[in-house]
């Protein structure tokens, strides 16, 4: 026991600031408390990052379809067929890639379902592999909450809080001293003996991913804590949760517009329930009337809680090819009703469209997927390392 605890504390050395000593202290403490947990969030993140790659992949023979003559199903011959089977058309996906199939959502006996559908042939493909499903759900579920619920959830975020701590104690132990000392915290010595090499990769590899794992770190946060939320939406010029509610009981401004848009679709529901509908295929058209760019595009169909048409499309035409979604609106008649690009958002609006993607990694497709694995597999080594440095000085005092 007093081998243990010495291993957990050292005196300041000479020369040392009190920060930096103070930082050694909180960095291997917490450590060592969170290490578990840091490397469970980290490799469960590194594996729910390929989620659609590898979806895509044991669905394959349903996702991916041969063009035939190229002729492409109306989507409201679609729906018709479905009509016949007693199922209700409730949504498309229509991937950019041609040789891709729909995917289509649909009601069947008060059951939401969706399946994928060959739109050159009308042959229906069958729902998603139920097995990469639930391993992804199981995966989510450890990395959400341990698999524990609420408790869990709580120990996550508690655990992620640490993390940013550590981020932050672990960059100030790297500062070097002296300019001249730099060279040697950006490089790791693999020539050198295993100790110094766990080291440097400890503490090199920590300062090269600092930035991205603390920023995938506070995206966690912000899903978890609604005071994270909070901060980041009044930090990039939002409104706090308090003073919306203020602004809520004044009845102007954003909740002004928003009951406006409710009473709006209230009225429609009314006032348009004996209309004929318009076409999916008119609405398509339109849609891509507002928002004239080749891309991924999904539309709903009205329903009971919504009585328009909405199509969201993924706009990627970027210079870092980031995935936007704009979205526009129609009522049950196809009459135009509301645009929302996304360039024209609010900083504060544009973060929380995308805080999940970017969370995730999917923002950009497959090069950030790719990046963000490798960031979270040195994520995943940062606790195996740290440890390894501690056993190592705890076997020295032994």
């Amino acid at each position: 026991m007093r081998v243990l605890f010495k291993s957990l504390y050292r005196k300041r050395r000479k020369n040392e600031s009190v920060t930096k000593y103070l930082m050694w202290i909180i960095h291997l403490w917490l450590g060592l408390l969170s290490s578990v947990i840091v490397f469970v969030m980290c490799l469960t993140g590194c594996l729910y990052a390929f989620k659609n790659q590898i979806t895509d992949f044991s669905n394959r023979d349903k996702i991916y379809i041969s063009q035939g003559s190229g002729k492409v199903m109306n989507p409201d011959l679609i729906r018709a067929e479905l009509l016949k089977q007693n199922k209700e058309l409730t949504s498309m996906i229509i991937s950019d890639d041609k040789g891709k199939s729909f995917v289509i959502g649909y009601r069947e006996n008060n059951l939401d379902k969706s399946t994928y559908y060959n739109q050159y042939t009308g042959k229906v493909l069958g729902q998603a592999n139920v097995g990469s499903v639930q391993f992804f759900e199981t995966v989510l579920d450890l990395h959400r909450n341990l698999m524990m619920g609420n408790v869990g959830r709580q120990i996550v975020g508690a655990s992620v809080l640490v993390f940013c701590i550590l981020l932050i104690s672990g960059l100030i132990l790297w500062l070097p001293k002296k300019l001249k000392f730099l060279k040697q915290g950006l490089t790791v010595m693999f020539k050198a003996k295993f100790q110094r090499v766990n080291y440097d990769l400890h503490n090199t590899l920590g300062f090269y991913t600092f930035l991205m794992l603390f920023f995938i770190a506070v995206t966690g946060l912000y899903v978890t804590y609604p005071w994270v939320k909070n901060a980041l939406i009044v930090s990039l010029g939002g409104s706090s949760i308090h003073n919306i509610s203020k602004e809520k009981n004044s009845g102007d401004d954003a909740f002004g517009g928003l009951l406006e848009d409710m009473l709006q679709k209230q009225d429609e529901k009314k006032n348009l329930k004996e209309a004929a509908s318009a076409s999916v295929g008119e609405i398509l058209k339109l849609a891509d009337h507002h928002l004239p760019y080749h891309a991924v595009t999904s539309i709903e169909l009205p329903n009971k809680e919504n009585p328009r048409y909405v199509v969201i499309k993924t706009n990627t035409q970027n210079f870092l090819g980031m995935m936007l979604p704009d979205e526009v609106t129609f009522d049950k008649t196809g009459v135009f009703k509301t645009k929302e690009l996304f360039s024209d958002k609010p900083l504060n609006k544009q973060f929380t469209a995308l805080a999940k993607p970017l969370h995730t990694g999917e923002i950009m497709g497959l090069p950030s997927i790719i990046f963000y694995f490798i960031v979270s597999l040195i994520g995943c080594s940062l606790p195996i390392t740290g440890f390894m440095i501690w056993w190592h000085r705890f076997r020295k005092i032994k």
